[in-house]
């Protein structure tokens, strides 16, 4: 929500991957680091083509921000991988990262350093507090390559512009 100006969480859009008695995880999935995936895979020691010079690896969130995670579509599946959601999996495993820098692995994919994490009951919290909007998750809006258009695109779908919207809730 525009309340959050100045937050870390500021015009974030995330992307819950688990959510439970146990609190919620998920990937902030518009936020490109200054990183590609070039520089990862030469960091890691993989050999790899040019073609992912371009390839913005993100910050997936403030927690374990050394800590590399793929969400990706589930036609391949890894050791490490966890089905969340409708045609989603999640790997933390290097085997995923070997075989997007050898030119397989899955067809489409977000590469992320750290993650979001809330403490159980925390994430309702903070929504009943109107600090977040919720939406659907969308496959086609996740693998979005624009990312400076996605908040606005899942805004979009609520049926809300965010040019229009307060920072602050009214209760009558």
């Amino acid at each position: 929500m525009p309340g959050l100006t100045g937050d870390y969480f500021a015009t974030s859009l995330i992307y819950i991957c688990e959510h439970n008695d146990d609190g919620a995880m998920g990937l902030i999935i518009n936020r490109p680091s200054e990183m590609t995936l070039v520089e990862l895979f030469a960091q890691l020691g993989l050999p790899t083509d040019h073609k992912w010079v371009d390839t913005a690896v993100l910050e997936g969130g403030p927690v374990a921000a050394d800590r590399g995670i793929v969400l990706h579509s589930d036609e391949l599946s890894y050791e490490s991988s966890a089905h969340i959601g409708t045609s989603l999996v999640l790997s933390t495993a290097m085997d995923v990262l070997e075989d997007i820098a050898g030119g397989g692995g899955p067809e489409r994919f977000l590469v992320a350093l750290g993650y979001a994490g809330w403490g159980p009951g925390q994430l309702e919290a903070e929504i009943g507090a109107n600090a977040w909007l919720t939406t659907s998750a969308d496959t086609e809006l996740v693998f979005n390559p624009q990312w400076s258009d996605k908040l606005q695109l899942a805004a979009h779908a609520l049926g809300i512009d965010f040019r229009l919207i307060s920072g602050k809730a009214g209760h009558g």
